[in-house]
């Protein structure tokens, strides 16, 4: 066992290969962060559970170089069909659609069961050059002030890394040892059953979601939803309180026999399932020193709306850009801004989850997150009229720029410096008028779009405004200065070019 070398084995090491702990490898392997993906299991998580993917989730994938991949795997929500006794009724929808529009090019949510988001996202990783470091059971944790000891179980080398991310879910190994509590409320009071499973052809058609509302106050609500780009179904019931759930084969295909009009055979394979009671907690703090929490180690919400899975790779990539500048020279106290930003959308989250939930609202656009900004936070700088269009902490919107796109112009770990309606093109945006920017800050100009107004806007790598003002011609003084500030040293580091 290491016992005196304190030099760090790696940069970061992300405990949990979910889709938080993945999203965030793919992110610091593309800055040339040399990073340990550990997972205690022997391969990815299998089951359906978050089956949602929303469109700013779309928009963070597209930056990553997945959306395409997740959109041909995938597909949209299919309409509800109500049964009752056997008989179809009336359709309708649980998930409202909405259309793409320039500024917002994925439009209605995803339907994508979780474990081929995991696997998509491994094959990105894999690409770039990073691993799973399966078989990886976290069972010690000490920091000190240069880096993090982790110790895992059946191995005697102690692991140095320079930070940790605890990406391994709710019951995971980081928030106990680090002693960090969880405070919230049980949403419903009901256990829930949730099994993935394969129907006999002809049994129901995949057309439809299909609801079995059941007998008044029975609690023997179902469903069952084809899963796109899969031949299966996912099943969801609840139970009155006090039940306990069986969850092996034969006992979920008495339930589907029990609340649906279909026979056990006809259920010809379960391929996972599980029981829970939806609940709503949020993690004390998403810090400790080196040692930071993602993803449902930080917090666990109901499924209903599709909104973990999502807010969770978000806190990924929050958390990418930010790892990635401290180890490049920025100060530490950048990652204190993960916390400050991240924790106040995962408390909305939480908020809408349970509102859904519990029938208060229905899955509308609050939903698909593109709405959720950072306005408040300490890293938004706005010197433009109160009344504009976009403040500093918004989403930067896509549109179109010339053979390109603005998305296009992004995309990558980079930072960019876009002058919009200011009388300039592009091929002038990259000549010295703008010299005082670092040269890995990409440039770019488009003419007057009203989704923005008129101004200068220095964007974030995460697809956020971080500096939004006017200068003289395209000066970007108060640009420079807002990088100098909050990434020091690393303001004028050249960033790791990605991989194609």
């Amino acid at each position: 066992m290491r016992t005196h070398d304190t030099s760090p084995d790696v940069d970061v090491a992300v405990i949990g290969a979910g889709p938080t702990g993945l999203t965030l490898a793919v992110d610091l392997v593309r800055r040339g962060v040399r990073v340990l993906l550990a997972e205690r299991g022997t391969d990815l998580f299998a089951g359906s559970r978050g089956k949602g993917i929303q469109s700013r989730t779309l928009e963070v994938l597209d930056d990553l170089g997945l959306a395409s991949r997740f959109l041909a795997a995938g597909g949209p929500y299919p309409p509800n069909l109500r049964w009752t006794d056997g008989t179809p009724g009336d359709e309708f929808r649980m998930v409202e659609e909405t259309e793409a529009t320039e500024a917002e090019p994925y439009g209605g949510s995803l339907m994508l069961p979780q474990w081929r988001t995991a696997r998509l996202l491994r094959e990105r990783l894999v690409e770039l050059g990073g691993e799973v470091a399966y078989g990886h059971e976290l069972t010690g944790l000490e920091q000190d002030a240069d880096g993090v000891s982790l110790r895992f179980a059946g191995r005697a080398e102690t692991v140095r890394a320079r930070y940790v991310v605890g990406a391994d879910g709710a019951r995971g190994a980081v928030r106990r040892l680090l002693g960090i509590g969880m405070t919230g409320e049980t949403v419903d009071p009901r256990p829930m059953l949730v099994a993935d499973v394969r129907l006999a052809e002809g049994a129901l058609p995949r057309t439809h979601w299909h609801v079995f509302p059941g007998a008044d106050g029975s609690g023997a609500f179902a469903a069952l939803c084809p899963l796109a780009g899969t031949e299966d179904f996912q099943f969801m019931t609840a139970f009155p309180e006090g039940t306990t759930v069986e969850t092996g084969p034969e006992a979920v295909r008495a339930t589907i026999a029990a609340r649906t009009h279909l026979a056990p055979g006809q259920v010809t394979a379960v391929a996972w399932s599980s029981a829970f009671t939806a609940r709503a907690a949020l993690a004390d703090r998403f810090q400790d020193g080196r040692v930071l929490l993602a993803g449902d180690a930080a917090h666990v919400h109901s499924p209903a709306g599709g909104q973990g899975l999502n807010t969770s790779i978000q806190d990924a990539y929050n958390l990418g850009w930010k790892l990635g500048a401290v180890l490049a020279g920025a100060p530490e106290a950048l990652l204190a801004t993960y916390e400050e930003e991240r924790r106040a959308v995962a408390a909305g989250m939480l908020d809408l989850s349970t509102r859904v939930h519990r029938g208060e609202t229905r899955r509308g656009k609050e939903t698909r997150q593109l709405g959720l900004n950072y306005r408040f936070s300490s890293l938004s700088e706005h010197t433009l009229p109160a009344d504009a269009p976009l403040h500093a902490g918004d989403r930067a919107p896509d549109g179109p720029s010339g053979m390109e796109r603005l998305f296009d112009v992004y995309r990558g770990p980079r930072w960019t410096y876009l002058a919009v309606g200011l009388g300039r093109t592009p091929d002038e945006v990259a000549l010295p008028l703008v010299s005082g920017l670092p040269e890995h800050v990409r440039t770019h100009a488009i003419s007057a779009y009203a989704p923005y107004g008129p101004g200068l806007y220095l964007i974030r790598p995460d697809g956020y405004i971080a500096w939004a003002g006017t200068g003289e011609g395209l000066d970007p003084v108060g640009a420079v200065t807002w990088l100098e500030r909050h990434l020091g040293a690393a303001a004028h580091a050249e960033p790791v070019a990605p991989p194609a």
